[in-house]
């Protein structure tokens, strides 16, 4: 039996226990008996009265939770719609107050859900805000008083995240802009202007608008001043190459050259003004000495001719180049024509060069080719011979290639020209083949004077007889060991000396015995006899080992001539030349 039951039957007990002990009270009393139904329907209608009050209170309390168990639902339900959460289900089998203090503790964890929220969404918002400010951008798009999804907050969290990175992005290019508008404005001596100059160089970095707009007009400032120091520098630059050049035409001391060193280097207001001011001073003494100055430039553009490789038409058609008439116009003809020369110049530096190298690597190797024909390159020492040769034979390789590069170069110049490339007034290619021609036909005449000569010696050889030439040996460095074996000396060399100059003594023998009379003696018999062998010689008998080579007409050379020319030797020679006449000496040996 449950306890409220065992409470209501000792409740009832206890009601009928009064009511036996009220009746012995009254019966003791001696009440009436109407008199005892009387009070006993009052303590009937008293216990009646409190128990229908009792009875309403526990009413009004069911009342009230089945009220606060609808109303829990319904806050529940409005709840759940706004946090976008699914309803909760309800349990069964549970009392009235079970049920309510559940639904009352599910809407109580809602509501501290949806304030969580709430304060969260409030605070991201927040900070949205101020970076809208300062990044100048459009807030995200979400209604502050709506309940937020964790979803939502989550992307808004990102996307405040991704505006703070932005915002640092944009800061460290703000102030590297700005540290470059400082130093541009700092080195043209500007100063701000515009509110927005003003802004970017005097206010605190914090409180300056990054938005895209603000980033853009500082970069096209940064340009705008870098456009304006080019310019600056440009115009410097000018000015310090022209006062160089009449530095140089007038022939300004060093002492004041370097006195202006300062302005020679930076390119500030101040400097761009003094540049100005000497420029104009130097014009102005440039008028006074017209002449010096136009000789200088003369000067200059003779270099740009010779670096151009211009011809003697070219040059002859600057007709004021030529004149004496020494006129503030003519140096400004001058001086237009060495502008154009040094424009030219540099529009085809790149093939002027090519050509330039061409023309060094051709005179070297002409240079090479002259020492390669020179009999006295072989005693050269150190290694030069081979070296030279090897140069040579490198040049004989890269010269066709640079030619080659440089008709490509020119050709693809002329199709974008529209006109032939000339140097020395003719086309360069027809110049490099002349070039190579010149060189053919001198070796073809260096071939043939070699010809010529080795002619013109075989038949000296065949008139005067051959003369042995040996080559010069150079001794070596050896040490010389003691040998105690017996030398073995060849006769051949002992005597080889004292035969060649015998076989040329016969052979001038045979001349004087060949040339007529002239009151001297006659030739010994002997000498006569050793010599038959050279008289056949000159009858026809080539000599051996030389090339029988007809005579030219203008080498024709007569031996009465040379026999009359060894007569007068003899006799001016005089006695002691016959004794120790050569002749004499073979005539003897042949005895």
């Amino acid at each position: 039996m449950r306890r409220s039951e065992v409470l209501a039957a000792e409740a009832v007990s206890c009601l009928n226990k009064a009511l036996c002990h009220l009746k012995d009270i009254w019966e003791e009393i001696g009440i009436p008996e109407d008199q005892r139904l009387q009070r006993t329907n009052v303590v009937k209608n008293h216990i009646k009265n409190l128990l229908d009050m009792m009875i309403k209170e526990e009413e009004s309390l069911k009342k009230r939770l089945i009220s606060s168990i609808e109303k829990c639902k319904a806050e529940m339900d409005t709840l759940c719609l706004e946090l976008q959460l699914n309803g909760f289900e309800e349990e069964t089998g549970i009392t009235m107050l079970q049920q309510e203090k559940n639904i009352r503790t599910q809407v109580e964890a809602l509501v501290k859900e949806k304030t969580r929220r709430m304060q969260q969404l409030k605070s991201l918002l927040d900070q949205d805000q101020d970076l809208c400010d300062i990044l100048c951008s459009m807030p995200y798009g979400i209604a502050p008083d709506s309940v937020p999804t964790p979803e939502q907050l989550e992307s808004l969290s990102q996307h405040i995240a991704n505006q703070n990175a932005e915002k640092a992005r944009r800061h460290a290019e703000f102030m590297d802009l700005k540290k470059q508008i400082t130093v541009y404005m700092a080195e043209l001596e500007h100063i701000p202007e515009t509110s927005f100059e003003k802004d970017v160089v005097c206010e605190d970095e914090d409180h300056f608008c990054l938005s895209r707009d603000n980033i853009t007009s500082l970069k096209l400032l940064v340009c705008q001043l870098e456009e304006r120091k080019a310019e600056n520098e440009a115009v410097c630059e000018a000015h310090r190459e022209k006062i160089q050049r009449l530095w140089d035409r007038l022939q300004v001391p060093q002492e004041e050259r370097e006195a202006f060193n300062d302005h020679m280097v930076a390119s500030r207001k101040r400097n761009l003004e003094a540049l100005q001011a000497e420029v104009q001073r130097l014009e102005e003494l440039k008028l006074l000495n017209i002449r010096h100055v136009t000789d200088a430039i003369r000067s200059e553009i003779a270099v740009f001719w010779e670096k151009c490789f211009f011809s003697s038409d070219q040059r002859q058609a600057f007709a004021p180049y030529f004149s004496e008439d020494f006129t503030e116009e003519l140096l400004s003809l001058h001086d237009a024509e060495i502008q154009r020369l040094k424009q030219h110049y540099e529009n085809h530096k790149e093939l002027f060069d090519g050509v330039q190298q061409w023309e060094d690597s051709w005179r070297l190797f002409l240079e090479l080719e002259k020492k390669a024909t020179d009999p006295t390159r072989f005693t050269n020492r150190g290694g030069n011979l081979l070296k030279e040769e090897k140069q040579r034979s490198e040049l004989h390789k890269s010269l066709p290639k640079l030619e080659k590069k440089l008709k490509a170069q020119i050709d693809a110049w002329e199709s974008e020209q529209d006109r032939e490339f000339l140097v020395n007034g003719q086309k360069f290619l027809q110049y490099v083949e002349e070039q190579w021609e010149l060189h053919r036909i001198e070796k073809e005449k260096e071939k043939q004077e070699r010809h010529l000569k080795k002619s013109k010696q075989t038949e000296e050889d065949m008139l005067y007889g051959t003369a042995v030439r040996t080559p010069t040996k150079r001794r070596l460095l050896t040490t010389t060991t003691p040998n105690k074996s017996r030398k073995v000396v060849n006769p051949l060399h002992v005597h080889g000396n004292a035969v060649t100059f015998c076989f040329v003594a016969r052979s001038v023998v045979v001349l004087l015995s060949r040339m007529p009379a002239c009151g001297g003696k006659p030739p010994n018999p002997r000498l006569q006899g050793c010599n038959k062998e050279n008289e056949a010689q000159l009858k026809g008998s080539p000599v051996s080992g030389a090339l029988l080579i007809p005579a030219s007409p203008q080498r024709n050379f007569s031996i009465a001539s040379v026999a009359s020319t060894y007569s007068e030797l003899d006799s001016n020679a005089g006695p002691s030349a016959s004794r120790n006449n050569p002749l004499n000496m073979c005539a003897g040996s042949t005895n």
